[in-house]
């Protein structure tokens, strides 16, 4: 009796052993270094869920270039929800601060980016929720750039962040 009850004490001892030192090290992992998010909808297809499958692809989020590398047009990145905190989009970075976005989308026809700020989008315009709709975003709610496609096995790739052609014409960039 004794031994059974040594065992089952050494074995919630384990288990919370396990997660007062886990949960701080997978916390740091995430915040640091990156995670794997599942991206659902068709506000980025092409690029993302290119088929109207039941499978959805899922991306390595890179958070440790959050930390050391400015924005460019072009990267997707997660950003958090301005209106939602624990809602999470994956869109494209369109322009940066300084720039002027034209959209026939927004409340306004064009818009000036101002500082500390980005115009993101999702490739699919008619699926996405997105600056057009809630305009400028804080760079402050980007979370991590995604860098690949991790699954399924046979979409294995490095992202582009080849600016889509359609939004060229849109933006005035002062930057450059």
């Amino acid at each position: 009796m004794f031994r059974r009850f040594f065992q089952k004490q050494y074995s919630h001892f384990s288990f919370v052993s396990g997660v007062v030192i886990g949960l701080p090290i997978y916390i740091t992992c995430k915040d640091y270094f990156g995670y794997i998010a599942r991206v659902e909808g068709a506000s980025m297809q092409p690029t993302l869920n290119p088929c109207q499958e039941s499978n959805c692809d899922v991306v390595f989020l890179n958070s440790w270039i959050t930390d050391y590398e400015s924005f460019k047009r072009g990267e997707i990145v997660a950003i958090a929800s301005p209106y939602h905190r624990n809602v999470s989009y994956i869109k494209r970075i369109i322009a940066l601060e300084g720039d002027i976005v034209w959209t026939p989308r927004y409340k306004k026809s064009h818009v000036f980016i101002p500082k500390g700020h980005c115009w993101v989008e999702g490739d699919n315009k008619s699926a996405s929720l997105d600056s057009n709709s809630f305009g400028p975003v804080s760079i402050g709610l980007i979370k991590a750039k995604a860098t690949y496609i991790i699954w399924p096995p046979h979409r294995w790739q490095k992202l582009s962040f080849d600016m889509p052609h359609s939004t060229n014409n849109n933006i005035l960039s002062v930057n450059d």
